[in-house]
């Protein structure tokens, strides 16, 4: 198989090629341990990497370094165990208490070819966490980057091409070099992130590049997921009543008009939003036989109790709905974004509610009451979604807590591919994300606690 072949299976990038796990070999003569004062250049890049964005007076210091270097194609790999020194923080706008100096243990993966240099990982934890060996990390089987054997030829240069059509498919643009240069460091660390995600996922899915894969995790999580659905109660609601008959084998609601076409909510998490006004459009055609599109930006601005964009929960939106009078549609109330002075009307509302009801737990009686009832609002851990290309997601439940809930979605319908069940559910990121804008996750063990939070509007 020729070079760049391989680099796109091992990133999962080919349709329907799944990365196979390869058995870490022992080390060869091509890995040897280095002297500190081979490693410094690594390891400083390493260190400017960590330091990026940090003020000055709380940037870390590296105290001390150790690793070993191998061929990969026409560089060299180092994987570097580093002690890195943070300041103390007296600064009250950024720390509530005075805090002291903090040590921490580093690992990093930094390819290194012709001078230039790329972080490919960066694991950091407190100075008494354990840093395992490479032969004893976590995915270290599953994942060929990260073990002793050698990178496909001409590693960075393949990387480079496929951030560069990646840059070019959704017309990326950044001010500085610098910049740019970060952002394929945390490109390139992204689809290592996803190739341990494929591997780790017993269902169909494929991940890989999406457009967010030039954001770290810690950027896609502030900006597009919603915290606040683990970390708030909300407001109480009723139990409804289960539907008594048995589930159909499938159900989709898109292909009988209850379902309008896939949102955007844009670099804001209002999720919440969406999920209850897609919930809302599907209550009020059962009841009415009319589609109407809704408003999420009369949410966001009219909703005093959910946080806009930094969140929000569906049991207070319904509430919010009542007391407003209903809900204006998306033309007359357009999305913005962002949290704007509510400017509702209420002879434009369109639409009503009469209560909002919180629904079993149960997939069996959740499969019923969707089929008899129509879409549910729901919340589920996101975890692995900023990478989500297409097929069913099943990741193992570790990794995706039900406990951790972090996004508000619309279960829209459901059904078996290949004997695989499924639930279909429908995002807000556009699209071009997932199956246009679709996302399909295992049905039937409570995966990523798709039954945890499901909820629906009442429409008399």
């Amino acid at each position: 198989m020729a070079p760049w072949l391989q680099l796109l299976l091992l990133l999962g990038l080919l349709p329907d090629a799944a990365p196979a796990p390869k058995k870490p070999r022992a080390a060869g003569p091509q890995a040897r341990e280095l002297a500190s004062p081979e490693l410094l250049a690594p390891a400083r890049f390493a260190l400017e990497m960590y330091n990026r964005g940090r003020a000055a007076g709380t940037r870390a210091a590296l105290r001390a370094v150790r690793g070993r270097v191998r061929r990969a194609g026409r560089g060299s790999l180092y994987s570097l165990k580093a002690t890195l020194v943070e300041p103390p923080c007296n600064d009250p706008t950024v720390c509530q208490l005075p805090i002291s100096k903090k040590t921490l243990l580093c690992s990093f993966e930094v390819l290194d070819e012709l001078g230039k240099h790329m972080l490919l990982r960066r694991d950091c934890g407190p100075v008494d966490t354990k840093v395992t060996d490479d032969t004893n990390e976590t995915f270290s089987s599953f994942l060929p980057l990260l073990n002793k054997d050698p990178l496909p030829q001409d590693f960075s240069v393949k990387m480079a091409s496929i951030f560069k059509e990646f840059v070019t498919t959704y017309n990326r643009t950044y001010d500085t070099k610098e910049e740019a240069r970060w952002r394929m460091s945390v490109f390139a660390n992204n689809m290592v992130r996803a190739q341990k995600i494929q591997a780790l996922d017993t269902g169909t899915a494929r991940y890989g590049v999406t457009k967010f894969s030039d954001l770290t995790e810690e950027e896609f999580r502030t900006i597009y997921l919603n915290p606040l659905l683990q970390e708030e109660p909300g407001r109480k609601m009723r139990l409804a009543k289960s539907v008594s008959s048995l589930p159909p084998p499938e159900w989709d609601w898109r292909k009988k008009g209850a379902v309008t076409k896939v949102k955007d909510q844009g670099m804001c998490g209002s999720c919440w939003a969406f999920s209850v006004t897609g919930n809302v459009e599907g209550q009020w055609f059962l009841k009415q036989g009319t589609l109407l599109s809704l408003s999420e930006q009369e949410l966001l601005d009219c909703d005093k109790v959910d946080k806009g964009c930094m969140g929000g929960l569906p049991s207070n939106a319904y509430s919010a709905i009542k007391t407003l009078g209903g809900l204006e549609t998306e033309d007359d109330y357009s999305y913005r974004g962002h949290l704007q002075t509510c400017s509702f009307n209420a002879e434009k509302a369109k639409v009503y509610i009469n209560d909002s009801v919180e629904l079993s737990q149960n997939e069996q009686k959740l499969a019923a009451w969707l089929a008899e009832k129509g879409p549910i609002s729901v919340a589920i851990n996101a975890f692995g979604m900023q990478f989500y290309r297409h097929g069913i997601s099943h990741p193992l439940r570790p990794l995706c807590s039900p406990w951790l809930i972090d996004h508000a979605v619309l279960l829209v319908g459901y059904g078996n591919r290949s004997a695989t069940p499924f639930w279909a559910i429908k995002n807000s990121w556009g699209t071009d994300w997932g199956e246009e804008g679709y996302y399909y996750l295992y049905r039937g063990s409570g995966a990523c606690g798709v039954n945890i939070m499901a909820s629906s509007a009442v429409v008399n």
